[in-house]
């Protein structure tokens, strides 16, 4: 698994994730959209840590240089 995500988007990933599963996450009165948004909180953060998506491998996209 070689790494495809550049050093901004690890960041903003990162971000994403510290915002979506922190206390100041947004909150809806639909409990599976709360689920929605911490499974993709944790997959972001997973992303940020890895440095690799796996939707970037599908398309072909390797942002590791930028």
């Amino acid at each position: 698994m070689k790494q495809n995500l550049g050093k901004l988007d690890r960041i903003l990933r990162f971000a994403l994730a510290f915002w979506w599963l922190g206390p100041f996450a947004p909150y809806f009165g639909l409990v599976w959209l709360n689920w929605v948004i911490f499974v993709v909180g944790l997959i972001a953060l997973l992303e940020s840590f890895l440095g690799w998506c796996l939707l970037h491998q599908w398309f072909g996209i390797n942002n590791k240089n930028q």
